[in-house]
């Protein structure tokens, strides 16, 4: 089988190809579904009724820290090891992420994988409702998991923290795009989160993370992908900050500039769920 001219295991791997090494003794398939608390589902539920074979269960909530306040901070290192090892996965393999969306969570694992210093990580296109949509194999089996070691090194420069970004908004020498809904950019509507202001960071620019994916929920293709974030009046020769609501669709920002060969980029962790919360942090609306 001729994989798809779009598939690349550090960033974005077909369905196609993700059957065609699905028996690899050294990939690892992780499902990262997570929902909005507005969505009332139940991610680890339906991953034990039904995965694709082999996979283990990242749970975005749980493998976070928890010495924070705010929604699912990237996770310490001690902690992002300890639950590594015990799904099995470590040096040496494969990674494919996927969840039951198409393309919502799994792109937050994929960056919480990279930020680890995993590099041989993709997310799977079109997830699970693509996988299922073809008439592949799924299963409700418990995966055999083995311990397996895993070296970690954290790229502090793939997270930017409020200060930070504080000061990017300030400077103006940095994108800082945000992929919420243009409704909440503006701040039109109230945010999810109860308590949160709403609009967005000043000088910071709206691209919901929905423009970078085609009808049938795949990432478009880098051409379309590059005019999305020129349609969005980003300049690509900047380096770029990604924030959404809590961190989890800014990482879809992160993988379409990836994906078009934009290196310099980070993601902002806490978020809107972190800016939208202090009085003392500027907004702008409209």
């Amino acid at each position: 089988m001729t994989p798809a001219p779009h598939d690349d295991p550090k960033t974005l791997v077909s369905t196609e190809w993700l059957a065609q090494h699905l028996k690899d003794p050294d990939l690892r398939i992780i499902d990262a579904s997570w929902h909005m608390p507005t969505a009332a589902r139940d991610a680890r539920a339906e991953y034990t009724t039904c995965h694709i074979p082999g996979a283990r269960f990242f749970d975005i909530e749980d493998i976070s820290d928890h010495r924070s306040d705010l929604p699912h901070m990237a996770p310490p290192v001690e902690k992002f090891i300890s639950r590594m090892r015990a799904m099995g996965v470590g040096d040496g393999h494969q990674v494919v992420v996927y969840d039951s969306t198409g393309l919502f969570s799994a792109a937050r694992v994929w960056w919480t994988l990279r930020l680890m210093g995993k590099t041989d990580v993709a997310v799977l296109d079109g997830g699970l409702p693509k996988w299922l949509a073809e008439g592949r194999e799924v299963e409700d089996l418990p995966p055999m998991v083995r311990d397996r070691h895993i070296t970690v090194q954290r790229q502090s420069g793939l997270v930017k923290d409020v200060t930070q970004v504080s000061a990017a908004s300030k400077l103006a020498q940095v994108e800082i795009i945000d992929a919420r809904a243009a409704a909440r950019f503006k701040g039109e509507v109230a945010e999810p989160r109860p308590g949160l202001r709403a609009g967005h960071i000043p000088n910071s620019k709206n691209l919901p993370y929905t423009d970078l994916l085609a009808t049938d929920g795949t990432l478009k293709q880098p051409a379309a992908l590059k005019s999305a974030f020129v349609a969005a009046g980003i300049d690509l020769s900047k380096p770029a900050i990604t924030t959404c609501g809590s961190g989890v669709t800014a990482a879809i920002l992160s993988l379409g500039l990836e994906r078009i060969g934009h290196r310099d980029h980070a993601l902002y962790d806490g978020s809107w769920s972190e800016w939208g919360m202090y009085d003392d942090l500027p907004i702008a609306k409209g």
